[in-house]
């Protein structure tokens, strides 16, 4: 199934793992859960990496950070600023009712914990959100890379990686090769972890694998426009879906040019006060590889 929500607050779910509360009184008497919304965001960053000091005791990693100002933006300047304002709020769907009664659900903080949880105000279930697991792969294939147009909303008619979220019952490089299967129609062999990047005010966290073309034969899946491969010197930044997308192509273009494949974690942060659709929004922050 092709990422549907990328960097949309839908890409929340709830855990299987649903804890029963042993005792709970007075549910019936606290305040109502607030009405049921959604908020869409869309956004890519355009990002250079600049260097900044770091240290890790017997680590393998350097960090960098990466600004969607561009290539004249100061490290320093970015971080008086992110110390200036407050980070921006996490994107939550709301729970109002139970997913094993189907009773309503109130905001409360259960014992032993401090953050507010929808609880079923009949059988007490706590209902966890947790972040999705999105993969994909960087296929290459004679110097070049794979990438998707997008025929599904958000960003139809943008390109990406293929990528989606990952099924129950699949490995990480499964749900990655199948993605690549289903938007690509081709089947590739994963080869390696190329990077993850974590976007917590969604809620999303990806793995991209790098991976190779078992035949030359690749064609537009159902939830794809075309496929194409892409010249590392031809990838239309201008027309990519999506910040992780823009970020991990440039982080392997950079390493492909110093002859040194790496392994990247990032962290993807979105601007305090930025607007939801501009693509320039986005700071990109502790940033490891080794």
């Amino acid at each position: 199934m092709m990422l549907r929500s990328v960097h949309l607050p839908l890409g929340f779910g709830v855990s299987p793992l649903l804890r029963c509360l042993p005792s709970f009184s007075g549910l019936a008497s606290l305040p109502a859960v607030a009405s049921c919304s959604w908020s869409r965001i869309s956004a890519s960053p355009e990002g250079f990496p600049l260097d900044v000091p770091y240290s890790r005791q017997h680590g393998v990693f350097r960090a960098f950070r990466m600004s969607s100002g561009g290539p004249g933006t100061s490290p320093d300047v970015d971080a008086a600023l992110g110390s200036a304002v407050a980070p921006p709020a996490i994107q939550m769907p709301k729970i109002c009712f139970c997913h094993s009664c189907g009773n309503p659900t109130k905001q409360v903080i259960p014992d032993g914990e401090k953050k507010t949880r929808p609880v079923c105000v009949v059988c007490g279930k706590i209902h966890y959100q947790n972040p999705k697991m999105v993969v994909g792969c960087l296929v290459e294939h004679n110097d070049k890379v794979l990438l998707c147009k997008r025929k599904i909303e958000p960003s139809y008619g943008l390109w990406t990686l293929p990528a989606g979220f990952l099924e129950i019952g699949e490995s990480a490089p499964e749900g990655a090769a199948r993605e690549t299967l289903e938007e690509a129609c081709a089947e590739v062999e994963v080869l390696s972890p190329f990077a993850q990047l974590d976007i917590p005010h969604i809620g999303q966290s990806y793995i991209i694998f790098r991976a190779r073309l078992k035949t030359p034969h690749f064609s537009p899946g159902p939830e794809s426009l075309k496929c194409a491969l892409f010249a590392l010197d031809d990838i239309p930044f201008d027309s990519l879906a999506f910040s992780s997308i823009i970020i991990t192509l440039k982080m392997y273009i950079e390493d492909t040019k110093s002859g040194n494949l790496k392994f990247h974690y990032c962290t993807i942060n979105k601007r305090p006060g930025a607007s939801p659709s501009d693509p320039h929004g986005f700071d990109v922050d502790q940033c490891l590889h080794s």
